[in-house]
């Protein structure tokens, strides 16, 4: 890991380098589960970027379980971090550079079915999976909270759906998508609330119109939200 990159590489391929790096690692043995990473300035100096850049990289991969943050110890590499070889969805995207916006625009294609299919079948299970979601929301008080409590809700939707290939692939799309939302700001509580109880409301009626209406708006709000916290920030980034 010591082939240093130019100074002009760019942050937004930060993410496929390291994932790279680390699969060859993992998988040639030189790295193995729970061992500890160069610190964030070796890794800076590495792939010639700022440490910031270097820093945001490795929370989202903290993030999705691949590395672990000890305070006052450093980054390590997780117990379970040999999946990474198994190149989940999320990693895939990573590599390919798929933005942000472009994921929305699937979710927002697709998961507006989800939700009337799920208005169809839905039982009191379902319901109940929903209920107890859009509560865990309500009561969050930080955006890890409000992050795991959105991912319970969706999963719920996609669990009613019945339609489980589409629940294991929007999961993880999700997932992503709330990853770029937390790297650009914290996670809202007022607006997926919102959304959320019409959309229950929406399964519980057995309304499948309704559902998937809402969830559509939903989405499309989320997105154009995203697109304006982009803007935002790289207009800053060029203060």
């Amino acid at each position: 890991m010591r082939d240093k990159a130019g100074p002009s590489v760019k942050d937004d391929r930060v993410t496929s380098r390291i994932i790279t790096d680390l699969k060859s690692r993992i998988a040639d043995g030189r790295l193995r589960p729970g061992e500890r990473l160069a610190t964030e300035r070796e890794l800076a100096e590495e792939f010639g970027v700022n440490r910031a850049s270097v820093r945001q990289v490795l929370k989202v991969l903290e993030t999705m379980g691949i590395l672990t943050q000890r305070v006052g110890d450093g980054t390590y590499l997780s117990l379970t971090a040999e999946n990474i070889l198994d190149e989940p969805i999320e990693f895939l995207l990573l590599l390919e550079d798929i933005r942000g916006e472009e994921l929305f625009q699937t979710r927002i294609l697709m998961e507006p079915e989800l939700a009337a299919r799920a208005a169809e079948r839905a039982d009191s299970g379902d319901i109940g999976a929903l209920a107890r979601a859009i509560e865990d929301l309500r009561s969050s008080t930080s955006s890890t909270e409000r992050v795991l409590a959105d991912l319970s809700f969706h999963d719920a939707v996609y669990r009613a759906s019945g339609d489980r290939i589409c629940q294991i692939l929007f999961k993880r799309l999700h997932r992503v998508t709330m990853d770029s939302m937390m790297s650009l700001s914290g996670i809202e509580l007022e607006r997926p609330l919102h959304f959320h109880e019409r959309i229950a409301s929406a399964i519980r009626a057995h309304d499948p119109e309704a559902a998937r209406s809402i969830m559509r708006e939903h989405l499309e709000d989320a997105n154009a939200r995203f697109v304006m916290l982009r803007k935002r920030r790289s207009r800053a980034s060029r203060k």
